[in-house]
């Protein structure tokens, strides 16, 4: 009898709340998890630490940090210090109802590397933790975006061409920001080992202000759950 090889996914780690869970549900599946961070000089750098201890945690067999740096095109809060991170509140702050912390094009570049990387390593399998319920609005979050993606991945790649192409993996697509908190704890999740906040206080704390930080406190408030955050 022939032993099956257990199936390996590649993780876009944010360090952050959805990309956890999303990485633990691989893992749950009985995948060899691997995870690739773009470090491209974000404004929140600290969740690449995060995004560290989240992989050590998870076992994950090999973490990419990979440098990218954003910042030579700005146009976001996240990448341009001239651009101030909203704090009043949930809901948009730019052109067409897009808050100004979204970077262009993110989702579609990191997933981009991210199928790179799963090509190389022999992984069927992304998983990525985007959502189109509780999130601040990105154009890239949303389910058409991602099914255009995957279409485009069996296209543009080798094991595509020759008919194994990637699958592209959204477990918290659908699920609200307390069904992710709720997740994470029916996982065993150390939920404190993520990192959310848009724009971190210089003593390493989540600033509580911004749209991710409000999500991300409503969604324990929401489920029922202490939230393990230290809020400024």
């Amino acid at each position: 009898m022939i032993e099956r090889e257990t199936p390996k996914a590649v993780v876009l780690l944010s360090g952050g709340l959805d990309s956890f869970v999303a990485a633990a549900l691989a893992r749950e599946a009985g995948m060899r998890l691997y995870a690739l961070t773009i470090d491209y000089n974000q404004r929140h750098r600290v969740e690449l630490e995060s995004a560290r201890r989240i992989a050590a945690y998870l076992g994950v067999e090999r973490h990419v940090v990979l440098p990218l740096d954003l910042t030579a095109f700005g146009g976001s809060a996240l990448t341009s210090s001239d651009i101030a991170v909203p704090k009043d509140g949930l809901g948009a702050s730019g052109a067409e109802g897009i808050p100004v912390t979204y970077v262009p094009a993110r989702n579609t570049i990191f997933l981009s590397l991210t199928l790179g990387f799963a090509e190389v390593v022999g992984a069927q399998d992304i998983f990525i933790g985007v959502n189109a319920l509780d999130y601040s609005g990105y154009p890239d979050c949303r389910a058409e975006f991602i099914e255009a993606f995957a279409h485009m991945a069996a296209l543009a790649t080798k094991a595509g061409v020759e008919g194994a192409p990637v699958r592209i993996n959204t477990p918290l697509q659908f699920m609200s920001k307390a069904d992710i908190a709720r997740e994470a704890a029916r996982l065993g999740l150390d939920a404190g080992l993520s990192w959310s906040c848009y724009d971190p206080t210089p003593d390493g704390k989540h600033c509580g202000q911004c749209d991710s930080c409000r999500l991300r406190a409503r969604g324990f408030v929401e489920a029922g759950l202490p939230d393990p955050t230290i809020y400024a």
